[in-house]
């Protein structure tokens, strides 16, 4: 089964839609799927749901999305690098659930693997507990946390076949499996696309049962989140 789509338009053009809930792979910049991202900004789809480790920056990642207005919550676990975030959340503009990364990480895993929910003792004595059902488990206070899923999840990988299979590129990696195994229908964006069986078992990071569409993504920019430099010497 060929799953490879000619554009990230194409591929979005009739599965999204308004009030989606939507699980996007990244950590800061890196590893974002920026044309998948820009292409979903292009649909002018609103009232989204993002799960995501936070909201890129203000022009860049999902900060695009946030300056449309295009998304109503937030999943999150950091999101100080985005001011538009940050002025939209003071002024009650965007509803905001923060959750430990870590946390986030498993919620978006369990998801995937069918499991509702799980106890973790992270959050345990915070805000993050409150409301939430609390056990004691070897007399430690664990919490439960709900797993996640989501409608779509758009990821970003290094290299895929026409199956599906996704190897990422180091720090890349980052949330891009547990978002993919967390959606309905899940489209990777990808630098490369080779045939199937060019891709060695144990090179592959997700199976392709977790990808229903692919994107080629050659030239992504890449945009470093804080460049720092250092002064050239005299």
């Amino acid at each position: 089964m060929n799953k490879v789509y000619a554009s990230a338009a194409l591929a979005l053009q009739d599965i999204v839609q308004d009030h989606q809930t939507l699980a996007v792979g990244g950590f800061g910049l890196c590893g974002i799927p920026e044309a998948l991202i820009q292409a979903l900004k292009d649909t002018q789809v609103k009232g989204l749901t993002c799960i995501s480790n936070n909201a890129g920056v203000d022009d860049f990642g999902l900060g695009v999305l946030l300056q449309t207005r295009q998304i109503k919550k937030m999943i999150s676990s950091y999101v100080g690098e985005n001011k538009e975030f940050e002025r939209q959340y003071l002024n009650g503009e965007l509803d905001v659930e923060l959750t430990p990364q870590g946390t986030l990480a498993e919620k978006l895993r369990a998801g995937g693997a069918g499991i509702p929910a799980f106890f973790t003792q992270t959050g345990v004595g915070t805000l993050i507990a409150e409301g939430k059902e609390q056990r004691e488990f070897n007399g430690k206070t664990y919490i439960l946390e709900p797993s996640l899923n989501a409608d779509i999840a758009l990821v970003k990988a290094y290299k895929a076949d026409k199956a599906g299979n996704l190897i990422f590129r180091k720090t890349a990696r980052n949330f891009n499996p547990e978002c993919a195994m967390a959606g309905k229908i899940t489209v990777a964006e990808v630098e490369h696309i080779v045939e199937i069986g060019e891709l060695d078992p144990d090179d592959i990071h997700l199976a392709g049962i977790y990808v229903q569409r692919i994107v080629l993504n050659e030239h992504p920019e890449k945009r470093i989140e804080q460049k720092t430099l250092k002064a050239q010497d005299a």
